[in-house]
């Protein structure tokens, strides 16, 4: 029998999440939207993301932490990548879309951006001074 999952995450900022899960090729809804899990059971999400095999993904705020959680249906998890990896991926382009973020809301603009072989992204700013 299955069950939801809540696992915890650093994701605090909800615009680089979700520019983080567009990135990867999700279409997240936002506003409260029902996950779906075994057998038509459901749980409550900030973000959710209707997936058409295995479960639903969706974040929901944990005003505890002060960061969004994962839910879902772990055992109904049928994406290419295990959730430890979808979750590392994920994060890596949250910590991206911050950093970008960051950089243009102080004057720099994106130079170079090269994603390397053990998949690290190098990133290269500028900023003209007068």
């Amino acid at each position: 029998m299955s069950h939801f999952s809540t696992v915890k995450t650093e994701l605090r900022k909800r615009e680089p999440l979700l520019q983080a899960l567009h990135d990867l090729g999700y279409l997240p809804q936002e506003g409260k939207h029902l996950v779906r899990g075994y057998r038509g059971q459901t749980v409550q999400a900030d973000l959710a993301i209707s997936m058409s095999k295995g479960g639903d993904i969706g974040f929901r705020w944990n005003s505890s932490t002060e960061a969004y959680e994962l839910v879902a249906d772990l055992d109904l998890w049928r994406e290419s990548v295990p959730v430890e990896r979808f979750l590392s991926q994920l994060t890596q382009r949250y910590a991206l879309n911050t950093v970008l973020s960051a950089s243009a809301q102080e004057g720099f603009e994106l130079a170079e951006q090269k994603s390397n072989i053990d998949g690290s992204i190098e990133l290269v700013v500028t900023r003209w001074d007068p």
